[in-house]
């Protein structure tokens, strides 16, 4: 179990695939969430009994308790916070089921983490924790996250979605270093088993785009990774 900071929007996750729940907990922190992560059903009611979370993220199938039970006991002490089940099972009924037992959406695994980010935070608006706007700017760079339009300098550039989702990340994040492992799980999501060089080829279409030439806007960081300087769109 790993426990949150004290400042923040606060996520509970409750995941028992490791391998899931530390590329949750990595990406959600790279993202300014608070993150407490546990691995069974009554673990996450002890944590969600001990403590304030603004969102939890619920796995349905748990070894002992399950996904729809722990909603159910969320719900039956009158506590309206917002929860995202995942899970692998795709039918109907089951989704059905979750939302009656409780939740308030449903994301099927393998997911997309772009998705569930844009999940989480329609989640958080609905509930009043957050308030934010889709349009991005640095110096004469803009991006908008509902259009997927991105200028500079008033001249419109074609992006694809990986680069995109990686721009979004940088311009939301300026001067933060990302390493390449975690851009690439943050980008092309767990279930990607290739090599980080793949992330290197995304970055340099990128930097062709805009114009980035000597490197400037995303910069290397020799043997970590890359980091966005917001203040040189000037130039």
């Amino acid at each position: 179990m790993e426990d949150a900071r004290e400042d923040g929007i606060a996520i509970l996750v409750i995941e028992d695939d490791p391998v899931i729940a530390g590329f949750l907990q990595t990406g959600l922190r790279y993202e300014g969430y608070r993150i407490s992560a546990c691995y069974s059903g009554k673990e996450g009611l002890n944590l969600f009994k001990n403590a304030s979370f603004d969102l939890i993220i619920l796995d349905i199938v748990l070894p002992d308790i399950d996904g729809f039970d722990v909603c159910r006991r969320v719900r039956s002490r009158g506590n309206d916070v917002p929860i995202l089940m995942l899970t692998v099972k795709n039918e109907v009924s089951d989704r059905v089921r979750g939302l009656d037992s409780g939740a308030d959406d449903y994301l099927s695994k393998p997911f997309d983490f772009d998705e569930l980010l844009a999940r989480i935070r329609a989640l958080l608006r609905r509930s009043g924790k957050l308030a934010e706007g889709k349009r991005m700017e640095a110096g004469r760079l803009s991006l908008d996250t509902e259009t997927r339009e991105v200028e500079k300098n008033g001249v419109r550039i074609s992006l694809t979605p990986t680069e995109f989702a990686l721009l979004e990340l940088f311009m939301r994040h300026p001067r933060r270093v990302f390493t390449r492992e975690v851009l690439l799980n943050r980008i092309l999501g767990y279930e990607y088993d290739g090599g980080t060089n793949v992330i290197d080829v995304h970055i340099n279409h990128l930097r062709k785009k805009l114009n980035d030439s000597p490197a400037r806007l995303i910069r290397t960081v020799y043997g970590v990774g890359y980091a966005f300087y917001a203040d040189d769109t000037e130039e």
